[in-house]
Parts: structure tokens; C-alpha cells; sequence
């Protein structure tokens, strides 16, 4: 891909994962645990993962964890996401390598991470590991989420060329 598409690409998934933040903060998810979410914007995550690579998916993820921190988050908030996020960037770029799992068990298991990494966070600022014990609730809702932002992201790289 030449420089100036990648660049444009790349923009345009930025612009579309934060819309995608933007647009899941709207959407109420009362469960009792906080940090239940859909992960829409993994949507375009795992889109890029596959169709141009990790080094490109890690970018637009951490670029939209520090640009929605700016817009709607504080402090704590992009720590619990950042987190997060780097966590599952790892984890589904080495078992994307493996080829041994589908987008979907990629997916799963970013997910699942992503929520490793916020407990592991939570732990470290509260001063508690007590917080872990949300961590089978968050695991179900991430199995959840993860599976239907894999399918997601495999309907996407069948229909959506570069």
C-alpha cells in the first residue's frame, strides 16, 4: 500500500473507532458492574489487525484510547484503557501470527485481555485486589462482546477491500 493511502486509511479507521467510542458511550449497559462494553471500536481493530497488520492496528487503537481520554475521559479513564488495551493489542497480535485461531477466537481473546488489563490496572490504583472478583462477570460479557465484534470484523474483511 503506498504511503499516502496507508496514512489516509489509517486516519480514516482513527475517525471511525472514535466515532464507534463515541456512539457505544451512548448505548446504556446496567449490569452492576462497571466497565461493561460492547467494544465497538475493536470493530475497526481487528479490521486493520487483519488487513494491514499489528504495528498499524496497535496505532489507530492507541491513538483512539488518547483521543477519546482527551474528548470524554479523564486520567484514570485512559490508564483503565490504555491498559487495557495494550494488553489485548499483544494478545491478538501473537495469536493472529499463530494462525491457529479464526477472527473470532482472536477477537475472544482480545477481549478477554482487554479486561485483564483494566483489572490489573484497577488493582494497581486502588490498592486492592478485590477488584479481580469482577472478573468473571467481565469475562462472559468480554466472551460475549468478543464473539460478536469478531463476526463483525469478519463480515468486514470479506466486503471491505483496500
Amino acid at each position: 500500500m503506498k504511503p499516502a493511502r496507508r496514512a489516509a486509511t489509517l486516519g480514516i479507521a482513527v475517525a471511525l473507532a472514535l466515532i464507534l467510542s463515541y456512539v457505544e458511550s451512548l448505548i446504556p449497559i446496567s449490569v452492576g458492574v462497571p466497565g461493561i462494553k460492547i467494544g465497538l471500536p475493536n470493530i475497526v481493530i481487528v479490521f486493520i489487525l487483519y488487513r494491514i497488520g499489528g504495528k498499524d492496528a496497535a496505532a489507530v487503537s492507541l491513538m483512539r484510547v488518547l483521543l477519546v481520554s482527551l474528548l470524554f475521559g479523564n486520567f484514570a479513564a485512559f490508564i483503565y484503557s490504555v491498559s487495557g488495551a495494550v494488553l489485548s493489542l499483544a494478545g491478538m497480535i501473537l495469536l493472529k501470527k499463530t494462525n491457529a485461531f479464526s477472527c473470532v477466537g482472536v477477537s475472544v481473546a482480545g477481549a478477554l485481555l482487554h479486561n485483564a488489563g483494566q483489572i490489573a490496572a484497577a488493582a494497581l490504583l486502588m490498592r486492592t485486589s478485590e477488584i479481580a472478583y469482577y472478573m468473571p462477570v467481565l469475562a462472559a460479557a468480554g466472551t460475549v462482546s468478543g464473539i460478536a465484534v469478531g463476526i463483525a470484523g469478519g463480515i468486514l474483511l470479506k466486503r471491505v477491500r483496500l
